[in-house]
């Protein structure tokens, strides 16, 4: 017959219209468990509708276009005049006001602010990640800003705004306005302190002029950056307005977008800076104390991200190996296939478990928790967002050659998954900042005990690696060769703390033994078939 040849068979459908907050048991959980009673309901509802939103076909290929059509650098229009526009698919646009629309750029005044921020911006990542970007950096100037109070109340108003004003317009002119933030310069990268950019006084009402070169910024279509230049007095920290007040397009000369391994849909930019009007923000001298705020809120969205990006590959693999058959049978029954899955679902569930309860550490704000959130904010950077990128690479193989095709989404998560182990401090520098937390603020040590601590006793592993990571901190010469280790150590501890908390007893019992107590291999896929691994697999299942 013809045509015969191409019937279609054992092809998953796509993983599309399904509730992708509610289908998430781990995420789930923790809003459940970190949520006033009396806020349960409204905050339920409002994932709930972010995560049927966030699994539809339609917002999904919104994803897929924004990537595939990446944003263009446009300097000059067509009489000559310099614009330093950058122009995005309309699919960017839609997706930007859908985030904004449902407070994902800002947490601060919220009952509950964070851990509900934190869940939606899990869920949305597994949109798109790149317009999380602006979202991320809108929320976490906020804490910023409130050094300069004058600037705050001018200006928080409009990053708390929940409706996505695209057009160009002075900030005062618009119902809500996003931030950027260009920090890094070509010659020092991490090292803020060696930047060159110059800051000249222009009167004394805290306005300057700024003169230099900015190697990264990020979403420089935004109204605002936070941006860090040399003033008289030292490193300072300053408010860039896109447009000045009068309408007047300020000196901010894009001179090209990054090319980047992932995050297409998202631009990031050299910027040129000559005569560059700003207002200061702190004190002159104290940019980095003024901007550490910002940058402790990112870091915990890279957090967010990277349990993202996990949680939406393991529910793809999942799928895929629930409707998938071969050999005689569906490929998640396969005992091997099984625990390939089941491992990736540990890591899923850890990542997600430890950065919702960071957030829920922001919305406490008492000392103690304040003092968690220095040791445990770095700590679980450097860990979770480390092994996002194996995690995704090894989910993409579970679809097999079909994991290699754009088509299947995999390729767009693996290049996404490096990204935030880079994004804000790579792995060196969050280790390095887990050892200063260390060595200078006894009290986030203590918090940090405290907090694993309340898990003694109920699992033997676990116990042993607490005593383990005591008998290392108990020896800090040579410390700095070390820290890599001291950080992943203090992550992992604390996940597994949380898990034999939180978790049902066949995760507890699983991460604890295979990350814990040596019953794992270097790879995914090597758990004791003696675990429960079918239940492990169904918990991480989709339900589509």
């Amino acid at each position: 017959m013809a045509g015969s040849t191409h019937s279609v068979t054992n092809q998953p459908e796509p993983l599309v219209g399904y509730d992708v907050f509610s289908t998430d048991r781990a995420l789930v959980g923790a809003v459940e468990r970190h949520t006033a009673p009396d806020l349960l309901d409204e905050v339920r509802d409002e994932l709930t509708a972010l995560g049927r939103t966030s699994g539809s076909a339609q917002v999904q290929e919104w994803g897929a276009q924004a990537n595939g059509n990446p944003p263009r650098l446009r300097t000059h229009d067509r009489y000559g005049h310099r614009v330093d526009e950058v122009d995005f698919d309309p699919a960017w646009h839609r997706l930007l006001g859908k985030g904004v629309s449902a407070g994902l750029t800002t947490a601060w005044s919220r009952p509950a602010g964070h851990v509900r921020r934190a869940a939606g911006f899990l869920v949305w990542t597994q949109v798109d990640a790149g317009n999380c970007c602006p979202l991320s950096m809108t929320h976490a100037a906020v804490p910023a800003l409130r050094a300069e109070p004058a600037l705050a109340a001018e200006w928080e108003p409009r990053l708390a705004s929940t409706v996505y004003d695209r057009g160009l317009r002075p900030a005062g002119q618009k119902a809500g306005a996003l931030f950027g933030m260009a920090m890094t310069e070509k010659q020092g990268g991490s090292d803020v302190r060696a930047n060159t950019t110059a800051a000249r006084p222009l009167a004394e009402d805290g306005t300057y002029e700024l003169t230099g070169h900015k190697w990264f910024c990020s979403a420089p279509m935004s109204d605002g950056f936070l941006v860090l230049a040399q003033a008289p007095e030292g490193l300072t920290c300053f408010l860039v307005p896109r447009l000045l007040a009068d309408g007047t397009r300020n000196v901010f000369m894009i001179q090209r977008l990054k090319d980047k391994l992932g995050n297409r849909s998202n631009a990031s930019a050299e910027v040129e800076f000559d005569g560059t009007w700003a207002r200061r923000v702190g004190e002159e001298g104290r940019g980095v104390p003024t901007i550490i705020e910002m940058v402790a809120a990112t870091r915990l969205d890279c957090v967010l991200g990277s349990a993202g990006l996990m949680r939406q590959a393991v529910a793809q693999a999942v799928h895929h190996c629930t409707y998938r058959e071969a050999f005689g049978g569906r490929l998640v029954d396969k005992p091997l296939m099984r625990n390939v899955l089941a491992d990736l679902a540990l890591e899923s569930e850890a990542a997600t478990t430890l950065a919702m309860r960071l957030a829920a550490a922001y919305d406490d704000g008492g000392e103690q928790e304040r003092a968690l959130l220095r040791i445990a904010v770095p700590a679980a950077k450097y860990w979770v967002t480390k092994r996002c990128a194996p995690l995704a690479v090894e989910a993409a193989e579970c679809l097999g050659g079909n994991g290699y095709v754009e088509e299947s989404g995999m390729p767009r998560l693996v290049r996404e998954s490096p990204l935030n182990s880079i994004w804000e401090g790579a792995g060196n520098v969050q280790a390095l900042d887990v050892l200063r937390a260390l060595q200078r603020e006894p009290q986030a040590l203590n918090a940090y005990l405290l907090e694993v601590g309340r898990t003694r006793g109920a699992d033997h592993r676990l116990d042993a690696a607490v005593k383990d990571l005591l008998t290392e901190l108990g020896d800090l010469e040579g410390v700095e060769g070390r820290a890599r280790r001291l950080a992943e150590r203090l992550a992992l501890v604390l996940q597994g703390s949380l898990l034999v908390r939180y978790a049902p007893p066949e995760v507890a019992d699983a991460f604890c033994g295979a990350r814990l107590g040596g019953d794992g291999g270097a790879a995914f896929g090597t758990l004791p078939g003696t675990l429960d691994l079918e239940s492990v697999v169904e918990r991480a299942r989709p339900v589509a």
